[in-house]
């Protein structure tokens, strides 16, 4: 692999993570594909490298979350989603139909941006909001079907 400067590799680098071809292929797939499950970052860095294992993938997902180089959300009812955006705090929009997601910056700033009423002696460090509905396309075809009915 050349030693050339990139930003993920120094990013890898500052992490204390070993440059390789998965993790550089991994982070600069995922940078253009945000909230993309597991597989769908496998069949992109295949696209990329040629062939990597499944495997692979969940490990380079794992440190570099782990690192926090990358995101790992979890909507109930859907596979774990990765994004690049880390360190902000952000919230996301769920569609109930297919499962789009889209950032959502935080109304108050600074994590956490809500407070909850009670936080039984807790130190609140950060608070992690999913709002659920349809998206634009998902609604369309929700409303032609009421419509039709």
């Amino acid at each position: 692999m050349p030693h050339q400067s990139s930003p993920v590799r120094d990013q890898l680098k500052a992490a204390g993570l070993r440059i390789t071809a998965p993790r550089v292929a991994v982070l600069e797939w995922l940078a253009g594909h945000p909230h993309a499950t597991a597989d769908q970052v496998a069949a992109g860095v295949r696209d990329v490298l040629g062939s990597v294992s499944t495997q692979a993938v969940y490990d380079v997902l794992g440190a570099c979350t782990n690192a926090e180089l990358v995101r790992r959300i979890e909507p109930a009812g859907h596979p774990a989603r990765f994004e690049r955006r880390t360190g902000d705090n952000h919230h996301h929009l769920v569609c109930r139909g297919c499962g789009r997601a889209e950032d959502v910056d935080c109304v108050h700033g600074a994590a956490p941006c809500l407070q909850p009423s009670n936080t039984a002696g807790f130190v609140v460090e950060e608070a992690e909001v999913v709002f659920w509905g349809l998206c634009p396309a998902c609604s369309t075809t929700h409303h032609e079907k009421e419509g039709s009915a």
